[in-house]
């Protein structure tokens, strides 16, 4: 049986990245309507991972007997200008779900539950390339982005990107 406090905040985090995926929705909208289909698909693909890690915290709680408790979604309130905007407003909240992630490791931790530390080791793991994605893409963007050739070669290479479904065993 998982700690209640636990249980809990993993409960908490569906929500969380549930908003994550309909955030990077929103981003990709953005720059769909800004003709840069590389940068939305990009952030296409990043909702769909999103929506997977809601749904790896789902069937974790599910398999050790916790009901889930589904919240509704905010609506993302960002004011998105320049075509840097997402990729910093990006960056902040991957490391917003980094400490997320690390206050239910530090709860499991507490409740000596290993098994929940080992399933969070992935996700610990995970933020650390989110994190570093968006910062390479701001990199990116402040080098390149000025420069029309540069912003069209750009979204050509995140054009590229492909889903692909998160590799964790529960």
């Amino acid at each position: 049986m998982l700690n209640e406090q636990v249980a809990k905040l993993l409960n908490t985090q569906i929500n969380k990245e549930f908003y994550s995926a309909y955030l990077y929705l929103d981003f990709a909208n953005f720059y769909k309507e800004k003709g840069l289909d590389g940068f939305a698909n990009w952030y296409q693909v990043q909702a769909q991972e999103e929506r997977d890690h809601a749904l790896l915290f789902m069937q974790y709680l599910q398999n050790n007997g916790v009901a889930v408790s589904l919240e509704a979604i905010d609506k993302p309130n960002i004011v998105l200008k320049e075509n840097i905007d997402p990729l910093k407003a990006g960056l902040a909240h991957e490391q917003y779900v980094t400490d997320l992630i690390h206050t239910i490791y530090e709860a499991a931790s507490e409740a000596k539950d290993f098994r929940t530390l080992q399933f969070l080791d992935w996700f610990v793991k995970e933020q650390g390339e989110e994190e570093k994605n968006a910062d390479d893409m701001i990199k990116k963007m402040e080098l390149f982005g000025s420069d029309a050739k540069g912003l069209y070669m750009l979204d050509q290479e995140l054009g590229a990107r492909s889903y692909t479904a998160p590799s964790l065993t529960l």
